[in-house]
């Protein structure tokens, strides 16, 4: 009867008995719980001795909990951009300087393009030759109406006299023309300076003074 009974105890033993042989799993802790005699309990990580009956528990490892996430460094808020200054700059166009023929081919230069007057006569109805410097002949209407219907009043007919008033053609000149007549008619003033009367020099230095003030916003300085 006493092998009976204690056949069973030892039989139950022998599966704690063969997983106490093998190693742990990986990341667990063995643990063997002893039962004394009297029924007191230890729990040991050593094999319990003969005395003992045995227990083995596989535990899990303990282990640290994962690291805190970092807090990202918090960073102040972007300054808005600067407001963004708008500058509105209104360039002025370089001033034009024309060149004008007189009937003679003299040339002359005029800022604003409209060249000097000139009378010039008209002859309507009979033929008179003309005068000197273009003026009727002796005898003729001389600038009028004559008065009297055509053909008479003069041998060969009668003639008006008339005339209109044009101006002499002109045209621009280039931007690097304008500056260097501009130039050189600035320096025509400092030599007509020192030899002009006292009333004189007064206009010559307006004029100077514009000729500077043009060289320096049209043509890039002096």
């Amino acid at each position: 009867m006493r092998v009976r009974l204690l056949l069973p105890g030892f039989l139950g033993l022998l599966p704690a008995m063969a997983m106490a042989t093998e190693p742990p799993p990986a990341g667990s802790v063995r643990i063997y719980r002893c039962v004394a005699g009297n029924g007191a309990v230890t729990l040991q990580d050593a094999p319990c001795n003969g005395a003992h009956r045995q227990q083995v528990l596989d535990m899990q490892r303990p282990q640290d909990p994962p690291p805190r996430p970092v807090a990202a460094p918090t960073t102040p808020p972007a300054p808005p951009p600067p407001e963004r200054e708008v500058r509105i700059v209104t360039v002025q166009p370089p001033q034009p300087l024309y060149e004008c023929i007189a009937p003679d081919g003299e040339r002359y230069t005029s800022d604003d393009g409209v060249g000097n007057p000139r009378w010039v006569p008209l002859w309507v109805g009979g033929y008179y030759p003309p005068g000197p410097m273009g003026s009727p002949a002796p005898g003729s209407a001389g600038g009028g109406l004559q008065g009297g219907r055509p053909g008479h009043g003069h041998p060969g007919g009668a003639a008006v006299a008339t005339g209109t008033w044009v101006r002499d053609a002109c045209h621009p000149l280039p931007q690097q023309e304008v500056c260097a007549r501009l130039r050189d008619r600035r320096w025509e003033l400092v030599r007509r300076y020192n030899s002009a009367l006292q009333s004189e020099r007064q206009a010559l230095t307006r004029e100077q003074r514009g000729i500077e003030a043009r060289l320096g916003r049209d043509c890039g300085g002096y």
